[in-house]
């Protein structure tokens, strides 16, 4: 691969990780924060995807979720296996986000597979995606911590991956603005991270 396409495809991966991918996660985390609040108001606010037309919502969910996500995932796992991080020369904070950014990304191709199959899957061959559904699924304690630590890596990924953005994008060049975007990511990371974990022990 090209040095130059290797920094659009790059360009491209970073884009796609916070728009559309970025904003369905904290819309997704959101929708089932929702279940905290009792089984009736989970399975209404999920429901309300059901008005939409079948054709439509397939649609919307290929182009904004299902490609994104597959390219992000795949070549996310290019840049993982090919990349190489300098932890014994410098174990520096920003180091160790480069290989977690790394670890959480391999990590979560497998946690979204597994997921899309437990729900979306099990959708389109007849069964109905609701508070019981996914009270079943973490009903098993390894399946529980499986999603918990799939959240906690996915709102890592997320908050790391913004402020990779930001500094590949150039919009935070000096080192104070970077140090600024650190605290407020890793704030986004807890309060996105107390949201995701309420809402799958809202399950339990």
């Amino acid at each position: 691969m090209s040095k130059n396409h290797e920094f659009y495809w790059r360009r491209l991966h970073s884009l796609l990780g916070i728009i559309p991918v970025g904003l369905f996660l904290v819309f997704h985390l959101s929708l089932n924060f929702t279940a905290t609040g009792g089984e009736d108001v989970y399975n209404n606010s999920v429901g309300v995807m059901d008005l939409v037309p079948h054709w439509l919502l397939l649609i919307v969910e290929w182009v904004v979720i299902y490609i994104p996500i597959l390219f992000h995932g795949l070549y996310g796992l290019y840049i993982a296996f090919t990349a190489k991080p300098n932890l014994n020369e410098f174990g520096t904070f920003r180091n160790w986000m480069f290989m977690l950014q790394r670890i959480t990304g391999v990590f979560l191709v497998i946690f979204i597979a597994w997921h899309i199959f437990q729900t979306r899957i099990q959708k389109a061959l007849g069964a109905d995606v609701n508070f019981n559904m996914m009270e079943e699924i973490v009903n098993n304690p390894f399946m529980l911590v499986f999603y918990i630590v799939g959240i906690l890596a996915a709102t890592f990924h997320l908050a790391n991956g913004i402020w990779s953005f930001l500094v590949s994008w150039g919009i935070t060049q000096s080192a104070s603005s970077q140090r600024v975007a650190t605290y407020v990511t890793m704030i986004f990371f807890v309060l996105l991270s107390i949201i995701g974990v309420a809402a799958i022990l809202a399950f339990v």
